[in-house]
């Protein structure tokens, strides 16, 4: 495997448009990566730049990094089945989170078993929405950014959140990427983030502040704002997540069905 240079990442970046929805995942990453300088991750591909496989791995240093998910898009699954056997870029001893299109799941379970991995597990199965246009969308509610002081209460109401890890996580969310929050006596009472990958995620309103149309607000505007840097709008939500994919259905959004993504654990954290 080839990891690609700071060069090579800008021409991914527009070879990755043109296989959407499936390369979304990891065309955010690599937008973010080519615009975000502080963003720590490698992009690996199996041969360039007619790749067929194109791997996002985050570098990891501390037990925290743990939360940074890979990523992988590929155009062939026997190529991907011989990268899984072959590759030494993957630590299989170790836990790690894997996003990927969901079809691929029989194929990285026989790979963890021929791997000797103790645990494999499906966390999570979700849609994949997109928003091609967000000049309907408005509103006239004043939003703030999230800032550090902020970390405890969206660590705390987020269903992932755990200890110093998860918090360290969100903190570097809210430092690189774009978010937007509603504000109540200086306190945030509802809100939305962007993960590394690009997508809107982690929207959230407090209990007593819900049926005032924060999401859809916050939603709306978070949109317009990565729309206007040139970032695909997309989010991923879980199946059973029905509440949300009303929201976002209703704001516009439309389901991408040939596009499952889902997200795999391997090993115990």
């Amino acid at each position: 495997m080839r990891r690609l240079t700071a060069e090579e990442l800008e021409t991914a970046e527009v070879l990755l448009r043109g296989s959407f929805p499936h390369s979304v995942m990891v065309y955010g990453h690599v937008f973010v990566m080519n615009r975000v300088k502080s963003v720590r991750t490698n992009v690996f591909v199996d041969c360039w730049p007619d790749f067929k496989i194109l791997f996002v791995q985050p570098v990891r240093e501390e037990p925290s990094d743990s939360f940074n998910d890979c990523a992988v898009y590929t155009k062939d699954e026997e190529i991907f089945k011989n990268f899984l056997m072959e590759t030494e870029i993957i630590d299989w001893h170790n836990y790690f989170c894997l996003g990927s299109d969901l079809h691929h799941e029989e194929t990285l379970n026989a790979a963890a078993v021929a791997k000797g991995v103790k645990e494999m597990k499906r966390l999570s199965a979700c849609y994949m929405l997109t928003l091609r246009d967000p000049a309907h969308l408005h509103s006239t509610l004043v939003l703030s950014p999230l800032n550090e002081s902020h970390v405890a209460i969206v660590n705390r109401t987020w269903k992932f959140g755990q200890d110093e890890h998860s918090v360290k996580f969100i903190r570097d969310m809210i430092r690189h990427f774009p978010t937007c929050c509603v504000l109540d006596g200086g306190q945030p009472v509802a809100w939305v983030l962007t993960y590394a990958n690009g997508a809107l995620g982690m929207l959230y309103t407090l209990p007593e502040h819900r049926g005032k149309g924060y999401a859809k607000v916050l939603i709306s505007t978070l949109s317009r704002q990565l729309h206007a840097q040139g970032h695909p709008v997309f989010c991923f939500i879980e199946r059973e997540n029905k509440l949300s994919y009303r929201i976002f259905k209703g704001l516009g959004f439309t389901e991408e069905p040939s596009y499952t993504v889902a997200w795999f654990g391997f090993n115990s954290v």
